[in-house]
């Protein structure tokens, strides 16, 4: 049991040092940005345009499920007009960057490491070392700064949804009129919320890329071993983001 613990534990710490240098490398080839814009455009299309359909369903949902839970737990506690708000501080606070970081890590971290996993077994990044061509240049920073800048968007287009998403509930079903629901946002709002879920979005947004890079980048195996990195990569991100939630509520409340 001793030596499984330690073996495990040596394991896990030269992963996070592996990871580490790669982030480290892949901050340094961030000079190339303007060289490589059109690398960066295109992953910024598929991580962020490309979720947005997604993002956007899970937003919906995601606030019609608050207003709803809301009215529930406390509709018989406290005024009808703070079920509005109520949904507002969970979706922008909580539910919105968190939920949105699980479905990306789902769909943009799996992808990354299933994409480049094959590039990696058939040698197509042996190939580029080949041609004096940096594969964190070219691979795995384009799609690192793509994830950081564009989740932060779709995360508050996403959170935005997710209101009129509660409103739409409340307004068809709990009998709230526009001004009952938003009336008591504008009290209570605080740029300090704005700023919660903008670090968490891009926090969440550099741990999925970084981590579906840096596993795609050591796959190994053949098509199995794609196959693991794909879930991998899933699992990985998944719970960091709920380790990295919890310590940055620590930090920021």
């Amino acid at each position: 049991m001793i030596r499984t613990i330690g073996s495990k534990t040596i394991y896990s710490m030269t992963e996070l040092g592996r990871a580490l240098f790669l982030l480290w490398r892949i901050i340094v080839n961030g000079r190339f940005v303007f060289v490589d814009r059109r690398l960066y455009a295109r992953q910024m299309m598929i991580i962020g345009v490309q979720s947005l359909p997604l993002v956007l369903l899970i937003g919906a949902f995601t606030g019609a499920v608050s207003t709803w839970q809301s009215n529930y737990q406390f509709g018989s506690l406290v005024p009808a007009k703070y079920i509005g708000v109520a949904t507002f501080k969970a979706v922008m606070v909580e539910l919105g960057p968190v939920l949105c970081g699980l479905v990306l890590a789902g769909r943009v971290g799996s992808s990354l490491a299933a994409e480049l996993g094959t590039m990696k077994i058939s040698e197509q990044v042996d190939a580029l070392v080949v041609f004096a061509i940096d594969p964190v240049r070219y691979l795995a920073a384009p799609r690192f700064f793509a994830g950081f800048i564009m989740v932060p968007v779709i995360v508050t287009i996403s959170v935005c949804v997710a209101i009129f998403g509660g409103f739409a509930v409340g307004f068809l079903f709990l009998d709230l009129s526009a001004q009952t629901f938003f009336g008591e946002i504008p009290v209570w709002f605080k740029m300090k919320d704005v700023q919660i879920m903008l670090v968490k979005s891009i926090t969440f947004g550099g741990l999925v890329c970084l981590i579906g890079t840096y596993v795609g980048l050591n796959t190994a195996g053949g098509a199995e071993g794609v196959g693991q990195a794909t879930i991998r990569a899933f699992v990985y991100a998944a719970v960091l983001i709920l380790i990295t939630d919890y310590l940055l509520a620590l930090l920021l409340f």
